[in-house]
């Protein structure tokens, strides 16, 4: 018989980050500062994606992630 438990427990944050790029590297760069701060991320999702327009051309790509970590015993 072990010790582990037959559960776990996720947690939900969000992220919002920004590139001048492309959604996709504001993706990857909220995913790669959440996995320095949290330990367990198994998920995330975009709850949201924005685009900041400046003189009739997309200036800013900004994405809004929950991001699911699971919770140490």
């Amino acid at each position: 018989m072990t010790d582990k438990p037959d559960h776990s427990i996720a947690r939900v944050t969000e992220v919002i980050a920004t590139s001048t790029t492309s959604f996709e590297d504001a993706i990857s760069c909220a995913v790669d500062r959440a996995t320095r701060t949290l330990r367990g991320v198994k998920g995330a999702w975009v709850k949201e994606m924005k685009l900041d327009i400046t003189d009739g051309r997309v200036s800013t790509y900004s994405v809004d992630l929950l991001i699911t970590f699971v919770m140490d015993d």
